[in-house]
């Protein structure tokens, strides 16, 4: 089959004039892309490549895989070398990015909701799960956000020790647990609320407050604090 060209095709079809007489909003995912990607290769053109990225990821279909693809399989479409690869994964590392700082001025550190949906955006395509730390002093300014550990599908494995390290280290006061489930389920599981309290009373021992644990799944989020799942409630004594 000829390979058609970008030149080939009509000036209502070329992602470039199109984009210049109707404006950007008028291109579709495909047509953005292949401005970006600019080139195709012998059998394919531009366009024909953006098509093949949006196609490329198992499940993901569509621009949101461009946040699941790897180097790996981006260089397997014909088309995407290292260079493009490298492209495509910065674009949607910006994009990330770009999320992420649309919630920066609006972020409050006293509100499950805010952290979860800054974080999030950080978590949001992990395949895997991802432990964080936010440290604080005593007024509740966040001193550093630490990615404590990464771990398997369904597990990650982190110690109170480790988690107090970081926060003898800086001083903090206060400190706030974050981590993602990949299912984007964020009900906490069993080995969630114990650690939890673990760390909790860990914490109440050195003087160093757990002020929540945060679980984020796919656009929605559990906060252990509003739970009432931070520390065993003592049953009240009988007069």
């Amino acid at each position: 089959m000829k390979r058609i060209t970008m030149k080939e095709l009509s000036e209502t079809e070329r992602p470039y004039e199109k984009g210049m007489k109707y404006g950007i909003s008028a291109l579709s995912d495909a047509e953005l892309l292949a401005v970006i990607i600019r080139s195709g290769s012998k059998n394919n053109n531009a366009l024909d490549v953006a098509y093949k990225v949006l196609d490329a990821h198992e499940v993901h279909k569509g621009i949101v895989g461009l946040n699941f693809l790897k180097e790996s399989e981006l260089t397997e479409i014909e088309g995407v070398g290292q260079v493009k690869a490298l492209q495509l994964l910065c674009l949607a590392e910006f994009s990330r990015r770009m999320s992420k700082a649309l919630y920066k001025p609006f972020l409050s550190f006293s509100s499950p909701a805010s952290i979860a949906n800054y974080f999030m955006e950080n978590t949001r395509y992990m395949e895997k799960e991802c432990v964080y730390v936010l440290l604080f002093d005593s007024k509740h300014h966040m001193l550093k956000d630490i990615k404590l550990t990464q771990g398997t599908v369904n597990q990650s494995l982190v110690s109170a020790r480790e988690i107090f390290v970081e926060a003898l280290k800086y001083n903090a006061v206060f400190i706030i647990l974050i981590h993602n489930h990949p299912s984007g389920d964020p009900t906490p599981s069993r080995e969630d609320i114990i650690l939890t309290k673990r760390i909790y009373e860990a914490g109440q021992l050195i003087g160093i407050e757990l002020s929540d644990h945060i679980v984020l799944g796919n656009c929605c989020y559990v906060s252990m604090a509003e739970r009432g799942l931070l520390y065993e409630k003592k049953p009240k004594q009988k007069s």
